[in-house]
């Protein structure tokens, strides 16, 4: 799986990528098959109904390449950390509910059709019509 941190209006830290290399790897642990995540960790200072009335407010998004999708998140807070925690946990959740649409779909691929027609038995010819 290939991780990419990046920062905006921000200096990424090592206890920053820390944070995210752990969080994410929670992630990994219920789907292996990540091409990529690229994660962005940002600083903004707008006003804004998303900003909590101009305070500093920290941003972290995450853009999760599967085969065939991808899945993007974004949260906000007043603590990086918190953004960090509540992005992951919300990537986890879409890995989840994709993981089990996969396996629904496999598994009902695989199921025999409700209308097939049992072996044939043996016909008894001694009963008249």
């Amino acid at each position: 799986m290939n991780i990419s941190i990046t920062g905006h209006h921000i200096t990424i830290t090592d206890a920053m990528k820390d944070v995210v290399m752990d969080k994410l790897s929670k992630v990994e642990r219920h789907f292996d098959q990540i091409q990529s995540i690229k994660v962005i960790l940002s600083l903004d200072n707008n006003r804004s109904d998303t900003s909590h009335s101009g305070k500093n407010n920290h941003k972290a998004e995450a853009l999760m390449r599967v085969a065939g999708q991808e899945m993007f998140v974004q949260s906000y807070d007043d603590d990086m950390y918190k953004a960090i925690h509540e992005m992951a946990d919300k990537l986890d959740r879409q890995v989840r509910k994709y993981k089990t649409r996969i396996d629904r779909k496999t598994r009902s691929s695989k199921r025999k059709p409700s209308f097939a027609i049992p072996a044939t038995e043996p016909v008894d010819e001694s009963y008249a019509y």
